[in-house]
């Protein structure tokens, strides 16, 4: 037999349902959301998820390397203005390769760091809802009329004969 969860449990995930139901309207109502979302761009990624997550992932972990580069950029565009220009040339330039690469690398890590989401996501789900039928089975066969017990006892009376 299941085990009952406690009640306080089930109000509780309740109650963090309805609170992220909340927000998720207050996002989808918001006017530049809406505004986006009938964009061709936004109609675009809401047709393809796995690339909108890919593009999620990889903007954020390249805020980073790029607000590095910025600074970068940025003080090596004072230090031109002392006189430093060859250095400045030198500087931007590794500084501009060593951001390719690693722009590079960090697509590929949030290529699979995607994949794996979405993967960990269908076999978590999967594995929930395979849990619940079995805990919902019990229930629905409570009442004595299972047709798996009617065919054993007419399979039980043949061989009985």
């Amino acid at each position: 037999m299941a085990k009952e969860e406690p009640p306080s449990t089930s109000k509780d995930l309740q109650e963090l349902q309805r609170k992220l139901s909340l927000l998720i309207a207050s996002v989808q109502n918001n006017s530049k959301v809406v505004s986006f979302m009938k964009s061709p761009v936004g109609q675009y990624l809401d047709r393809h998820p796995f690339l909108t997550l890919t593009l999620l992932v990889f903007v954020a972990l390249s805020a980073v390397p790029v607000g590095f580069f910025l600074l970068l950029v940025v003080l090596t565009s004072l230090a031109a203005f002392v006189g430093v220009i060859l250095l400045e040339g030198l500087v931007i330039s590794v500084g501009g390769l060593a951001l390719l690469c690693v722009l590079c690398g960090l697509g590929f890590v949030s290529l699979v760091m995607s994949g794996t989401i979405m993967v960990s996501y269908m076999v978590i789900s999967s594995l929930i809802n395979y849990w619940f039928s079995l805990r919902l089975l019990p229930q629905h066969n409570s009442s004595g009329d299972c047709p798996l017990a009617v065919k054993s006892a007419h399979v039980e009376g043949v061989y009985q004969e």
